[in-house]
């Protein structure tokens, strides 16, 4: 672990750069900046874990030797352990005209969470009473507490309102937030004595397809969430209110047995695990979008998200709906968090999710199996203390994007710049300033921190791509440049890249009705991006 350096970009020292990548002064970051992992060939797995007396109490004060950690049966040994509360910087405010995604500009110090409103898979009248129960929530936070975002998800994730610790910002963005038709109707299928068999058919294409788009769409938004909150030290939580999830995240190398399923729905034991397993919309999505779903659960573990479901149709006077509870049930599962199903205070649901960061322990180790296969691996953790429950995410995938064929980097960069919030895989900062009439000199410092380096005969390697975007007001893409820095670098000049960034300019020119700037960077290595929008002239 070293402390990151980093640099606080002025006019003068934009005006003279050299074309290509090039090295500026440094100064000391502050103190309250947590340091960065060097990601050099070192893929660091790091584990969210609650830990809380019988009564749900929070159990403090334990330390690295109070935790045995394994993976698939292997003792792992711990290389990094912060406790609840701890690693957690001040937020600080960037210079004018520049634009960054590092975290201590983004979010206020805590544990970040995401209230997120799900259109997709819900009713007009379930986002309704969801949106009444945010709303009630928030106002009973009387004073500035948590860093709190609010977001949406519509035919794609949007963020509605940025991390705050205000109350009355949240409530502002809460009150916008308009409930809507489903975004997709699923519908039902008529029995074959209402309609001809050719109707029934063109009708089951129809809800097979809604249901298609629902999953597509709720995956990207897994995935999205996941390059937004990655960049965050510690715990993240993201609060799910919805009434429908159209998969589940139970990993197929990894069986359901009864007594695991019983446990987690005991009101539902006339039901088999099979009849569910097999037989539920949500698991036979999980079937025919395996790969999509396992590379979205591989970057939520990665990023360190703990999901809450709240099914906002609150208590079910029908009864409990099996297969949608079993889904959000494993979704909380599989990620560390904890459902809230059929209650009708829900806002309690969202209150779970924030006191759970009272009890959170962050264990990082780095895996002997060096083999990134895309296989499962389960994880097991014990605290020597008799009297714990301890909640954290069962395992992951090992999955490693670049080596999948269907990999677009180019449609991953598109994809993270549609999204209005910062991915935050890869740190930088960015100014851009204006060079001759209706162009403009974007220059980029990357924090090579967040960067890989291959060993390269004495040297190390890097492979990275910067793009410059410039939008319509209309969220249109009207151009954009980029440029590629592939190369090795000797072992003083990686140093010096280290602890002072890598400057990279692009020189681009502005499209007619340019209002808005968004940036991105991929490590070409991993597939880990960063981007940062701003308005043209920042």
């Amino acid at each position: 672990m070293l402390r990151s350096l980093w640099v606080v970009l002025t006019s003068s020292l934009m005006l003279n750069l050299a074309v290509g990548p090039a090295l500026v002064r440094a100064q000391e970051a502050p103190a309250d900046i947590p340091p960065i992992t060097i990601r050099a060939n070192t893929r660091l797995v790091v584990i969210d874990v609650v830990v809380t007396d019988k009564k749900g109490q929070p159990i403090t004060g334990l330390k690295p030797e109070n935790f045995s950690l394994e993976e698939s049966g292997k003792k792992q040994k711990i290389a990094t352990f912060t406790p609840p509360g701890a690693g957690q910087s001040a937020q600080q405010t960037l210079p004018p005209g520049v634009l960054s995604n590092r975290p201590e500009y983004i979010k206020p110090a805590g544990v970040p969470t995401v209230l997120l409103l799900d259109a997709t898979n819900s009713h007009f009248l379930d986002q309704s009473y969801g949106r009444s129960q945010m709303l009630k929530y928030v106002l009973g936070q009387a004073e500035s507490g948590k860093p709190m975002a609010v977001m949406t998800l519509t035919d794609q994730l949007h963020v509605l309102q940025d991390f705050t610790t205000d109350p009355k910002i949240l409530m502002n963005a809460i009150k916008n937030l308009r409930p809507q038709e489903q975004i997709l109707q699923a519908g039902t299928s008529p029995g074959p004595s209402s309609i001809s068999a050719e109707l029934a058919s063109f009708t089951d294409l129809a809800v097979g397809y809604v249901l298609e788009r629902r999953t597509l769409i709720t995956i990207q938004a897994l995935r999205d969430l996941s390059r937004m909150l990655s960049g965050f030290s510690g715990r993240k939580n993201v609060v799910w209110l919805t009434a429908d999830f159209p998969f589940d995240l139970i990993p197929t190398d990894r069986n359901v047995s009864d007594e695991e399923l019983l446990a987690d729905l005991p009101d539902v034991r006339q039901k088999s695990v099979g009849t569910i397993a097999s037989g539920s919309l949500a698991s036979q999505q999980r079937m025919l979008h395996g790969q999509e779903i396992k590379q979205a659960q591989a970057d939520l573990a990665s990023a360190g998200i703990a999901v809450y479901p709240v099914d906002m149709r609150g208590i079910m006077a029908s009864g409990i709906d099996v297969s949608t509870t079993f889904a959000l049930r494993e979704l909380a599962a599989e990620t560390g968090g904890k459902a809230y199903v059929n209650q009708n205070e829900i806002k309690d649901g969202i209150a779970l999710a924030v006191a759970d960061e009272n009890a959170s322990y962050s264990l990082g180790y780095y895996p002997e199996n060096k083999k990134w296969d895309g296989k499962f691996r389960n994880i097991k953790i014990k605290v020597d203390r008799g009297d714990t429950e301890n909640r954290y995410r069962k395992g992951y995938f090992a999955m490693d994007p670049t080596l999948d064929k269907n990999w677009k980097p180019e449609q991953e960069v598109a994809g993270a710049l549609q999204v209005n919030g910062s991915a935050t895989q890869v740190f930088f900062m960015a100014q851009a300033k204006p060079t001759d009439p209706g162009k403009i000199r974007v220059v980029f410092l990357v924090d090579a921190h967040t960067l890989t380096a291959e060993d390269a005969g004495g040297s190390k390697k890097m492979n990275v791509s910067l793009y410059a975007s410039v939008y319509g007001p209309n969220g249109k893409n009207l151009g954009t440049r980029s440029t590629k820095v592939d190369r090795a670098f000797d072992a003083a000049t990686y140093q010096q890249i280290l602890d002072k960034g890598m400057m990279v300019p692009i020189d681009m020119e502005i499209p007619a009705g340019g209002k808005e700037l968004r940036l991105a960077v991929l490590d070409n290595k991993t597939g880990l991006i960063g981007t940062v929008t701003g308005p043209l002239g920042q």
